[in-house]
């Protein structure tokens, strides 16, 4: 009876082209989870193909929500495979967390509102506009300095009188971008994507485009930006910050994508 019903069981599976296509994870990530012990597959064909359960794939929708919320594996798969009263703590500090992400994204909607009743009148963006859509991101100090060292280029001046027509809504495009860029840097890298491979090299891409937003940025200057990632701490700390490993990450996508070019 054990048999059959387990044999009845996985008639109904899926294979891995089949959950990719059906839930719009790839085949790559899929592999990945089972590499991790997050998602691993309940059967296998006879050939040896993964087989995936109704249950397995319950498991797999849970990963897909907690990733969109930004959730990291490590702490995923501490959610999904606890019990009990450890469930309960688990589940609270979801909570908060998203309740923390909709406070942030009910301000952005504000803030994009605001943008949108300047943008009528094409008023450039305020000082007070840059530091409430980027944060601790714009400093002014860091504009000083920024200022002290390269203020005699090319670049300097075509980011400032960019800059100075730019409105407010403007500014917010180029920084959901920005997040959208960083996030899907961070998507390759926990996927186990290879930085020289054709993912992270179309991100860094893309990453260059949104630079040449500001200045020109051929190549080889953006493989030169890449590398003060690194050389400087603060630049560093801002990747680091987002997820462990991120800063080496993108110097090498963007090395690799200067190479590809």
């Amino acid at each position: 009876m054990t048999a059959m019903a387990h044999t009845q069981g996985m008639e109904s599976a899926l294979t891995v082209g089949q959950v990719s296509e059906s839930l719009g994870v790839t085949v790559r990530t899929l592999h990945h989870y089972d590499q991790i012990g997050l998602l691993r597959p309940s059967g296998r064909t006879p050939a040896g193909y993964r087989l995936y359960t109704e249950a397995d794939l319950e498991r797999l929708q849970h990963v897909v929500v907690y990733r969109r919320l930004g959730f990291p594996l490590e702490e995923i798969a501490a959610l999904l495979d606890a019990e009990g009263e450890e469930l309960v703590g688990h589940l609270r500090r979801q909570r908060a967390a998203v309740m923390a992400r909709l406070e942030e994204m009910h301000g952005l909607v504000e803030a994009i509102d605001n943008a949108l009743e300047r943008e009528m009148t094409g008023t450039p963006a305020s000082r007070e506009d840059l530091k409430e859509i980027f944060g601790d991101g714009f400093n002014d100090d860091y504009q000083a300095e920024a200022e002290q060292r390269w203020g005699d280029t090319d670049r300097w001046k075509q980011s400032q009188e960019r800059g100075a027509r730019r409105t407010k809504a403007e500014w917010e495009e180029i920084k959901v971008e920005a997040d959208a860029i960083n996030a899907d840097f961070i998507a390759a890298l926990e996927a186990g994507e290879p930085a020289d491979g054709e993912r992270a090299m179309d991100i860094a891409e893309r990453h260059r485009l949104g630079v040449e937003r500001h200045y020109d940025c051929p190549h080889d200057f953006h493989r030169n930006l890449a590398d003060m990632y690194l050389a400087d701490p603060r630049f560093t700390a801002y990747f680091e910050d987002q997820r462990t490993g991120l800063a080496q990450y993108v110097r090498d996508a963007i090395h690799a994508n200067a190479d590809r070019a």
